[in-house]
């Protein structure tokens, strides 16, 4: 699958055009970090974009959650299972193990957080966020709170610091700034 076969998947079966964009955020930042780890860019890229492929089904039902992407994508014959591994981990279905399981847990609430920057900073794009404006605000516990710090701060697992880790998703993110409305 390449990344418009994923997108046009993600249109499909997810309407509310904010979920979209946190998805093709997420795809981004893994792709940026996937560069940075010597990872191959397009796979990370697809499970960053396919991650929450059944939110809108499953927003109620926690339980089966990434459970039921990982059933809608082998019904379509995709096998990847490395990226199936990863949709189950970001949604604690499994342990994380890999790095690409790390990551996109690390990932999926730090898009919400950079976005809740970018809404709130003078410029309100992400060209004008700096990695000073998100801490100042990573700080305030208030300050887009459904963005859990723990689990950002869950990308020392991988060795990345925290300055790091925002640093690279933003940079991913701003690559696709047009598509994300920044």
């Amino acid at each position: 699958m390449n990344r418009q076969e994923a997108i046009e998947l993600v249109r499909k079966y997810v309407k509310k055009e904010n979920l979209v964009k946190h998805m093709l955020a997420a795809g981004a930042c893994m792709r940026e970090i996937a560069e940075r780890f010597g990872e191959d860019p397009d796979r990370w890229e697809i499970a960053g974009i396919l991650h929450d492929l059944d939110y809108e089904e499953t927003y109620d039902k926690p339980d089966i959650h990434a459970i039921r992407t990982v059933e809608m994508l082998k019904e379509m014959g995709f096998q990847d299972e490395e990226i199936l591994n990863a949709i189950l981990a970001h949604a604690w279905k499994k342990d994380r193990e890999t790095l690409m399981e790390k990551v996109l847990y690390a990932v999926d609430p730090t898009t919400g957080f950079i976005v809740a920057c970018a809404l709130m900073h003078p410029s309100r794009s992400l060209a004008g966020l700096s990695l000073k404006f998100m801490k100042k605000r990573f700080k305030e516990k208030r300050f887009a709170a459904g963005a859990d710090r723990d689990q950002i701060r869950t990308c020392e697992e991988f060795g990345m610091s925290l300055e790091e880790f925002l640093e690279t998703c933003l940079e991913g993110m701003k690559k696709i700034s047009n598509e994300l409305g920044l």
